[in-house]
């Protein structure tokens, strides 16, 4: 097993992938991704004992091998012992620690409210929301796209997809908020714990009064049975989190980070305006550079050979998608570079394989039914200051962005 550090390899520095600070570094980011990529696209990174992949063919690969490559053992980056003891204990198994078959079974309860019709279904409530944020949002005034605009959409879709009232929309913000943060290694356990135990109880309440009527998610999770039985409280309370948090984060990172890409450069920003590039094919060009999730993990079922080297049993592999989705060989040479004309190739933002993510296409269709209204109603965008992102390894999101509509 190669134990070198990178910045013990000739010409190559050190690619410090458990530091905040790296990843909210742009140009240093893209230049240790590329090293990655050229250099050791099996890479094992001796800090935190895992190997990292950085090519998109591999990540595919690996994806598709759940019996190889298992999710069971967590998908968060491995935390320090002292870190570890201070989280809350897991209840019940997330969805998305699951691995086939059992993953599969999970995942039929909840997809049939994610099947294109379903999800086509929501236009019309979209852009309802939609209407109502931008009417609410000063024309000539510098506001924070963040809270105005990334936010409400997908907050209030997957709440009231779950039949959540409107008046809880401010717990549920802040749950998501220290929940998704808590994936990094820089995260703050007690206020994971706090929004867990928040979370739980409110649903937990919830499910009681709750008849298991209803065309809602909760409903759905109620009535729902695997192999015969019913699901219990705790996997309706761990199914309940994990849509809250998947169904609103991935939407509100792309598109705060897409309208940055596109105030940044304002020619391809005129390119939308103009109708000379397709809104989806930019979309997902917004999805490629702007990847909102930074990486998963898997462990290694049985010993692989692969790039050379040998990942053993047991070992943690990093899935690092914004390497991916900048994989020359895929993109060409211009890679690092936005391009909302560029020809679309599949990226891996929503995953790959059998946990391909199921809100990726009213993921899609939220920014597209944002952006579309945007273009139509306030045509002319200005940064108006300092963007804040959000402080975090995992998530590649945005805090505040001040910005002027016109």
């Amino acid at each position: 097993m190669t134990t070198e550090r990178a910045g013990d390899l000739p010409g190559a520095g050190y690619v410090p992938l458990d530091e905040a600070d790296f990843y909210l570094d742009d140009v240093r980011s893209n230049a240790g991704y590329a090293w990655l990529r050229r250099e050791h696209p099996l890479w094992w990174f001796e800090p935190r004992r895992f190997w990292v992949l950085s090519r998109r063919d591999d990540l595919q690969r690996v994806s598709k091998q759940p019996e190889q490559f298992s999710s069971a053992r967590g998908i968060t980056m491995p935390l320090a012992p002292e870190q570890q003891a201070k989280m809350p204990p897991a209840t019940a198994p997330s969805i998305i620690l699951m691995d086939p078959p059992r993953h599969n079974r999970h995942r039929q309860i909840v997809s049939k409210a994610f099947t294109p019709r379903r999800v086509n279904d929501l236009e019309r409530r979209m852009r309802e929301i939609v209407d109502e944020c931008i009417e609410s949002t000063p024309v000539g005034e510098t506001v924070d796209f963040v809270e105005h605009l990334a936010v409400p959409l997908p907050m209030r879709i997957i709440a009231e997809m779950l039949g959540v009232a409107d008046g809880d929309l401010a717990d549920f913000r802040r749950w998501s908020d220290a929940l998704i943060v808590q994936a990094g290694p820089e995260a703050e356990s007690t206020a994971a714990a706090v929004s867990v135990a928040e979370l739980f109880g409110y649903f937990a309440g919830r499910v009681q009064h709750h008849s298991g009527e209803g065309s809602d998610l909760l409903a759905a999770l109620i009535q729902a049975e695997v192999e015969g039985e019913r699901l219990t409280q705790d996997e309706i309370l761990m199914f309940c989190m994990t849509l809250l948090v998947a169904g609103n984060e991935t939407t509100r990172t792309l598109v705060a980070q897409g309208t940055r890409l596109l105030l940044e450069q304002p020619d391809q920003l005129e390119s939308l305006r103009r109708g000379d590039v397709a809104l989806p094919d930019a979309i997902e060009e917004m999805l490629r550079i702007a990847t909102p999730i930074r990486f998963f993990f898997r462990y290694a079922t049985e010993d692989i050979e692969l790039h050379g080297q040998t990942i053993r049993e047991g070992d943690p592999v990093m899935l690092l998608y914004p390497s991916a989705n900048r994989d020359e060989t895929v993109w060409g040479e211009d890679a690092d570079d936005f391009d909302v004309t560029r020809r679309v190739e599949p990226n891996v933002s929503f995953g790959f394989g059998q946990h391909f993510c199921l809100g990726a296409s009213l993921a899609r269709l939220e920014a597209r039914v944002l952006f579309e209204e945007l273009l139509r109603r306030r045509s002319r965008w200005e940064l108006a200051g300092e963007v804040e992102r959000v402080r975090s390894s995992f998530v590649n999101g945005i805090h505040h962005m001040p910005v002027v509509l016109r």
